[in-house]
């Protein structure tokens, strides 16, 4: 009787034994299990902020972009601004309005470096209708300056400009206000 009890004892111990080194076993594989788990939620959050970094940069550089155009746009039309046209606008004010006549003088010849030659022709819209103008008598432009010296006011509006390649001025056309 004591060796079944002994036997028996040893086999409890066994089945123990097996189950202790089965559990451990399984709690290896679930530990792997588990890290692979985590191992593959990381790569995904790594993945995932790779993304939005990727993005944000594109965002970023998007709105870089935008910018430049704008400020593209901005020096553009302050170019425009300070153009031919608005240039001549204010020598045109500052030969009407001198505080002398040599500073007149002054503008005037400015103003006529801006231009092909001194005699570029001035054309004064005086009623138009359309595509139809009638102009006043044609002048030169050397001439409409010192009228506007003589008369100290500019009554006209500058209406468009004509450019040859190299940016000289080659026709005033102007209208009454």
């Amino acid at each position: 009787m004591i060796s079944i009890r002994n036997s028996s004892r040893l086999a409890v111990w066994a089945l123990v034994l097996v189950l202790c080194i089965t559990g451990c076993k399984s709690k290896k594989k679930a530990m792997e299990a588990s890290r692979a788990a985590e191992k593959a939620k990381m790569e995904q959050e790594a993945s995932a902020r790779k993304q939005k970094e990727q993005e944000e940069l594109k965002r970023k550089e998007a709105e870089e972009k935008a910018a430049r155009e704008a400020e593209m746009k901005a020096r553009e039309m302050k170019e425009k601004e300070s153009g031919p046209k608005a240039r001549l606008g204010q020598y045109f004010d500052a030969i009407a309005s001198p505080g002398n006549v040599a500073s007149a003088n002054n503008s005037i010849t400015e103003a006529l470096a801006l231009f092909a030659s001194p005699e570029t022709p001035v054309l004064i819209i005086i009623s138009g209708s359309g595509a139809q103008k009638d102009y006043d008598r044609p002048t030169t432009i050397k001439a409409y300056l010192n009228y506007l010296k003589d008369q100290k006011k500019n009554i006209n509006r500058i209406e468009s400009l004509q450019v040859d390649p190299s940016g000289k001025v080659t026709e005033v056309e102007l209208r009454k206000n």
